[in-house]
């Protein structure tokens, strides 16, 4: 059976009883030094994203107020805007899949890799037919840092599933997280730790199936510093020291280019896309194709 590295030392509860692992992989070291410069190169080429929560068309709970995500975001495949309200099929699918770029070579060369350790352990419903990945969330784990040099760490993020069909794969850089499965509990109550494990810098986790993606949520509780990792990017006010990369998959028949989404959600976003062509050429296409 398959342990995760340092499972045992950090799982929380009793040993007995929980979840069997068949369904998530952790490879520590998965990519080359080589593959892992390229990435990184490629990574700091980009200029991401910082999003607010809500917008017209989908507005605050009551009681709540405007926010901001936590951390930058890049989204390559398909672009799912946070005011949008994400992808989850089967009843909320329309008007949530923005098409955006595709993989650089890079990424695509390991996603082939990662698709044929999925298909090794994963079938039937599992593994839906059409399975591939080609959606990339790229998150920024790090500091906000303010003009009169005050940092606030806000590397983590909030227990969730993703809703994506089949299995989810992501790729590690930089400082090690300490991600988790959890079970909710009643209201008011602490949620259940199941397992968790440290993801390193250059290691890749794999996990679909009833219980890991299903069953459990999971979360990055927290992000380390004690390696000295930053990246150089296009980004200001933040200092990143952790970049994660979430593959997931989306079916085709539900990516629709920005000429294509509906007049309210092409309203909340434009802004968004005009910030995104000034800096890359697909997006000036994508912009230019849709109607003023």
């Amino acid at each position: 059976m398959f342990r995760p590295r340092h499972a045992l030392r950090h799982r929380r509860g009793p040993a007995r009883g929980g979840p069997r692992t068949e369904g998530l992989l952790y490879q520590p070291g998965f990519l080359s030094p080589a593959e892992r410069v390229e990435l990184v190169s490629y990574l700091e080429t980009l200029h991401p994203l910082w999003e607010d929560r809500f917008s017209a068309q989908n507005p605050p709970p009551p009681g709540q107020k405007q926010r901001r995500l936590l951390r930058p975001v890049y989204w390559l495949g398909n672009w799912q805007f946070a005011c949008l309200d994400y992808y989850r099929p089967p009843g909320l699918i329309r008007d949530r899949c923005v098409r955006a770029e595709p993989f650089p070579p890079v990424l695509a060369r390991l996603v082939r890799r990662i698709e044929a350790l999925a298909r090794e352990r994963f079938q039937g419903p599992d593994l839906p037919e059409g399975w591939h990945l080609d959606t990339c969330l790229v998150n920024f784990y790090g500091s906000q840092v303010e003009p009169d040099g005050r940092r606030a760490d806000v590397a983590r993020v909030g227990e969730h599933k993703d809703f994506e069909p089949g299995p989810v794969a992501s790729i590690s850089l930089g400082e090690r997280a300490l991600f988790q499965f959890v079970r909710s509990q009643r209201p008011g109550e602490r949620e259940a730790v199941v397992l968790q494990q440290w993801l390193e810098d250059g290691s890749l986790q794999l996990f679909g199936g009833p219980v890991w993606k299903q069953q459990l949520f999971h979360r990055v509780q927290r992000v380390d510093k004690r390696e000295g990792h930053r990246f150089a990017l296009h980004v200001q006010g933040f200092e990143t020291r952790r970049i994660n990369l979430t593959l997931r998959y989306v079916p085709d028949a539900h990516v629709v280019p920005f000429a294509r989404l509906s007049p309210g959600p092409s309203a909340d976003v434009r802004g968004y896309l005009e910030e995104l062509a000034r800096h890359s050429p697909f997006f000036a296409r994508e912009l230019s194709a849709a109607p003023p």
